[in-house]
């Protein structure tokens, strides 16, 4: 008899646009998409992952939400990109899980970079670097840092 075991949940950080975060928004943050060339990333995003949205441009972390599946493949257009082929194919139902109610919940991520370890990873003055690209694995630890950021400030989304 064998025993199927949960695996840890692992932590991803999705850099998109204010835009798409909002499109997402407005679909209840029940669907995240990642690009196409990130396949074997999407191949590695389990049920009970959690996803940090970052906005690039205003260079904040925008929520979190709890990834419900694996992926599936689908070509509908729902978030727009610069690259007018990209389509976002690899999709993941998603629950939301620390939203912030507005804007001003969001977190701007310079006055902590410095303690994200895996920013570390490039020069202090370009931490920006780690936020290039779709998506991307963090360390518990800086998700456990952001969690409780947030949660000081944003009561957690409970689904029924």
């Amino acid at each position: 008899m064998s025993t199927a075991t949960t695996p840890d949940p692992q932590y991803w950080v999705i850099v998109g646009s204010k835009e798409n975060y909002d499109i997402s928004k407005e679909r209840g943050f029940t669907l995240q998409g990642i690009k196409a060339r990130y396949r074997k990333k999407a191949e590695q995003i389990n049920p009970g992952d959690k996803m940090i949205y970052y906005l690039t441009g205003l260079m904040v972390l925008a929520g979190i939400v709890t990834v419900k599946s694996h992926y599936v493949e689908d070509f509908e257009p729902i978030w727009p990109c610069s690259n007018k082929n990209e389509i976002y194919p690899y999709r993941f139902k998603i629950e939301p899980y620390l939203i912030p109610q507005d804007d001003s919940g969001f977190l701007k991520v310079a006055p902590f970079h410095d303690e994200l370890t895996y920013l570390k990873k490039w020069p202090e003055k370009n931490w920006t670097l780690g936020f290039q690209g779709n998506i991307h694995q963090w360390p518990e630890a800086d998700y456990k840092l952001v969690e409780a950021m947030f949660e000081k400030t944003t009561s957690p989304v409970t689904t029924g």
